[in-house]
C-alpha cells in the first residue's frame, strides 16, 4: 500500500509539473513593472509548484532513510560495542549515498522545472 501511495503521489508531481500551461505573458506577476517576471522567471508556476513538492518529497525520503541508518548503527553500537568502528564506517558511507542521490533527485527535479 505504501509503495502505491508513493507511485501516486510521484505521479502527481511529474503530472503537476508537466502539465500545468504557461501563464501569459501580458501578465505581470510582480511589481517589478510591465511584463516582469519576478516571481516566476520560466513563466510556469505550476512547474515551480510541482518542483518545489518533488523536491520536498525526496529530502523527507532522504531524511527518513539517513534516520533509520543511524538510529539502526547506534543501537548496533550499544549491543556490540566492539564493532563501533565498522559500525560507524558503514553508516557514513551509507549516509553519504543517500545523501548524494537526494542531491542528484533535487537537482534533477529543479532542472525539468526550468525547462
Amino acid at each position: 500500500m505504501k509503495k502505491l501511495l508513493a507511485l501516486m503521489g510521484l505521479m502527481m508531481v511529474l503530472g503537476t509539473a508537466s502539465t500545468v500551461s504557461a501563464a501569459p505573458e501580458d501578465v505581470s506577476l510582480a511589481a517589478g513593472g510591465e511584463g516582469s517576471t519576478w516571481l516566476f522567471p520560466g513563466g510556469n508556476p505550476g512547474a515551480y509548484f510541482g518542483a518545489a513538492i518533488g523536491a520536498g518529497l525526496i529530502v523527507i525520503g532522504a531524511a527518513k532513510g539517513i534516520g533509520r541508518i543511524g538510529g539502526a548503527a547506534t543501537e548496533s553500537i550499544a549491543r556490540q560495542p566492539e564493532a563501533g568502528g565498522q559500525i560507524f564506517t558503514a553508516m557514513l558511507l551509507s549516509a553519504a549515498l543517500i545523501e548524494g542521490v537526494s542531491l542528484f533527485g533535487v537537482v534533477v527535479t529543479l532542472l525539468i522545472a526550468l525547462k
